[in-house]
């Protein structure tokens, strides 16, 4: 892609008048601001200069090769060919700068797994997932803190939330949202038949900077006591906190022991919930043009299986099949999945640049 000098202007440009102005800034509010946008535009700012190097440094080379000394002509036709070859990828690289992008694509998340059809086997293969993304995680650094949890009879989960906090977190797993298939045999089947159970994945993005207005008015706060193992504070005590958000009729839970981490950490997942309506209806816009984009997020689609006898993860949104499900399912492979889906969608993000140049 040819990128317009008068693009690559523009964000010089801009990094430029940020600098002078944080320079200048004397309000601290101001100053957050300015910040940040430095922060984001600088490696778009810092590809551009190394492009516009690579472009200049052209024709002079190319001058060289074409001159009557034969030793400087050999050695800067090497270099030439090299810097041919690297000019693509210099451009193909701010090109994906430049592309729309999500903005929270560097946001914390929170993680709801649910079972779905399936029963107890369908409980089990929720934990399963959780606990795939809980190792996810900690291999790339990120803390995960459960919210609220509610077992299984048989063991995993019927429900699990839980906050995933680090650098990146939306961007990565924001396209596991959706309905995953497990197929499989139960440690509950005696015939030895292959059963398929499901569980939903909802990866909202935690808003940061974002004015989501909650009117206590909006809300009905209600206590109970906690169900299930956890000592006499939990039959005894009414710590566990239920948040109604009375307009959109989100309900979020929260049963530790403590009511005031409860209430927090409600008010956390309601929060992300509302934001996450905010961001579903300002898509609806785009809704025909993101139908192609492996982000669409729709979590009633069926996005993926994982087929235990034949130790088989296929992702049926890109047609993608691996035979590593062990792996996937500890999370040391869970990459495999996440980078070509992030390709996908880098293409689609270019398409969309492509048509906006035309």
């Amino acid at each position: 892609m040819r990128l317009p000098q008068a693009r690559l202007d523009q964000v010089l440009d801009r990094f430029r008048e940020v600098e002078a102005r944080m320079a200048a800034a004397t309000d601290g509010n101001e100053i957050v601001r300015l910040s940040k946008e430095h922060a984001e535009l600088r490696p778009v700012a810092e590809a551009v200069q190394n492009l516009e190097r690579a472009r200049a440094e052209l024709p002079e080379l190319e001058e060289m090769a074409a001159s009557g000394d034969a030793d400087m002509a050999e050695l800067a036709g090497g270099e030439l060919i090299q810097l041919r070859d690297k000019l693509p990828e210099l451009e193909h690289q701010v090109a994906l700068l430049l592309a729309p992008k999500d903005r929270d694509e560097n946001a914390s998340a929170i993680l709801e797994v649910r079972a779905g059809t399936g029963g107890d086997e369908a409980a089990l293969f929720a934990g399963d997932l959780f606990r795939m993304y809980q190792r996810y995680a900690q291999s790339r650094g990120w803390r995960v803190e459960v919210e609220s949890a509610s077992e299984g009879e048989m063991g995993g989960y019927k429900e699990i939330i839980a906050s995933i906090t680090g650098d990146g977190v939306f961007g990565r797993l924001k396209f596991e949202s959706g309905v995953h298939r497990v197929q499989r045999v139960p440690e509950t089947e005696a015939q030895g038949r292959i059963h398929t159970s499901a569980a939903t994945v909802a990866v909202l993005p935690e808003p940061e900077d974002v004015d989501i207005e909650i009117r206590d008015q909006d809300l009905r706060i209600d206590t109970y006591r906690s169900s299930g193992a956890g000592g006499q504070h939990v039959n005894k005590t009414d710590s566990a906190v239920r948040i109604t958000h009375l307009p959109s009729g989100i309900v979020v839970t929260s049963s530790e022991k403590s009511q005031h981490q409860n209430r927090a950490r409600a008010m956390k997942v309601l929060q992300a919930r509302l934001y996450e309506q905010q961001r579903a209806a300002a898509d609806s816009a785009r809704a025909e043009n993101r139908k192609a984009q492996v982000g669409s997020g729709d979590r009633s689609e069926r996005i993926r299986t994982y087929n235990f006898p034949q130790g088989r993860v296929t992702d049926h949104r890109i047609n993608l099949t691996l035979y590593n499900l062990p792996k996937v399912l500890e999370g040391e492979a869970l990459d495999d999945v996440i980078d070509p889906l992030i390709a996908e969608d880098q293409a689609a993000r270019l398409a969309a640049l492509e048509e906006e140049l035309a």
